[in-house]
């Protein structure tokens, strides 16, 4: 009896379908490891247990916040050594040469030759020469045309810029002088005299960058790249990770939860430079920070979509490193702002905007040092929408290209 007991029983579960049996606890999980939370919650948990990432992600952007605007916290160069050959030795050479000393540009020496100034020149002793020609005031004196020679470094153009107006104003300043003084001794008054020797006057106000610093320049655009860089080495670093143990394959609500957690450390990171770095160097900041943060919205979640299709495409943790560490350089000079982007080839005016700084640190610093609103700069914000969609249907390609039995979580 028990034995015909158990088989009516046997025959019953027989007729339900085993697979659903069987695999309806893991459509479950795999339903739920997939969902948008917990994929953004076990990103932050990965990027957390991974020591590489989290210092390309977190920390060594902070530790660049601190030390990459510390070389330039002089903001202007000054004190240039340069070299003086005065070989008039007149009144008039020799208050050039006092005007010239004076300069907070200058550091001047004196040379008794060209020769021994060019080979100052060459040691790097000084970063260029002014020579006084002889005879120099008695041209002056007698009406003729006189002028003076200035040879500078042109290989290091800050400091050739310093050398050229340093000398300029000098000159400029004594041959106002003279121009006085010649006015003053045909009956001239001496106020109108002075006024006549610049009937126009100029005056030059920065408006943004008003210290006219170097820092203050370069520093606001690099801190772009730096974001971009380190959140894009770091999020294809994390993904590779994931690809080698076969956890990288999840659903499209899963990548968006990954994108928005690493997306939140640059963010984070972001509001780091903006708030503080920009702060304690004393640089332009703060002149539109709604916009500045809605630029961040938008920059980062771009720049994190960006390193998950590399993250896919490399395949490998370390090789993401081995490839984009090099391209910061390049980056920099096709995103227009060193250099103006009218002036590239045309074939890099047009691949350059497949990179998120190309519009990025223009905005940024329109935005946050210039005060630009955010529809002045609307074109930014266009150009980062449609990387970031353009960035997301390749991820998608990559991801319906990935076999989904390697689906980890």
């Amino acid at each position: 009896m028990s034995i015909l007991q158990k088989e009516p029983v046997s025959s019953k579960n027989s007729t339900l379908p085993k697979d659903k049996l069987s695999n309806a606890p893991s459509d479950l999980k795999d339903d739920s490891s997939q969902s948008f939370l917990h994929s953004f919650v076990q990103t932050i948990k990965d990027v957390f247990s991974d020591k590489g990432v989290l210092l390309l992600l977190l920390i060594a952007p902070i530790i660049y916040g601190f030390f990459y605007p510390w070389p330039y916290s002089t903001e202007v160069v000054n004190h240039v050594p340069v070299g003086i050959i005065d070989k008039d030795n007149s009144n008039l050479s020799r208050t050039i040469v006092r005007y010239a000393s004076a300069s907070p540009q200058l550091d001047t020496k004196r040379f008794l030759n060209e020769q021994d100034a060019t080979e100052a020149i060459w040691s790097d002793d000084i970063a260029g020469y002014m020579i006084i020609p002889s005879g120099l005031e008695q041209q002056v004196l007698s009406g003729k045309a006189a002028s003076v020679s200035v040879l500078g470094n042109g290989g290091y153009f800050l400091l050739n810029k310093n050398v050229q107006m340093g000398f300029l104003q000098a000159v400029s300043t004594v041959s106002a002088g003279v121009e006085i003084k010649k006015s003053v001794a045909q009956g001239a008054y001496s106020a109108t005299a002075a006024a006549s020797t610049q009937a126009v006057p100029l005056k030059i106000i920065p408006l943004y960058n008003q210290t006219e610093g170097y820092g203050a320049y370069v520093v606001p655009a690099v801190a772009i790249l730096i974001l971009q860089q380190t959140l894009l080495m770091s999020t294809a670093m994390l993904i590779g990770t994931w690809y080698e143990q076969r956890r990288h394959a999840t659903s499209i609500r899963g990548w968006l939860g990954r994108i928005t957690a690493l997306s939140m450390f640059s963010f984070i990171i972001g509001c780091f430079y903006y708030g503080w770095t920009f702060e304690l160097h004393h640089y332009p900041r703060g002149q539109n920070m709604l916009g500045s943060l809605l630029f961040l919205l938008l920059f980062c979640p771009t720049v994190a979509t960006l390193g998950c299709v590399f993250g896919l495409w490399f395949r490998q943790r370390e090789r993401s490193m081995q490839i984009l560490i090099f391209s910061s350089l390049p980056m920099f000079f096709v995103s227009g702002y060193p250099w103006p982007a009218h002036q590239l080839p045309e074939f890099l005016q047009i691949i350059r905007w497949l990179i998120p700084t190309t519009p990025a640190i223009n905005t940024s610093v329109q935005l946050n040092q210039m005060g630009a609103s955010v529809a002045q700069v609307s074109t930014g914000f266009y150009a980062l929408a449609g990387l970031w969609l353009f960035y997301f249907i390749l991820l998608l390609l990559f991801r319906w290209r990935t076999p989904q039995s390697e689906t980890g979580y």
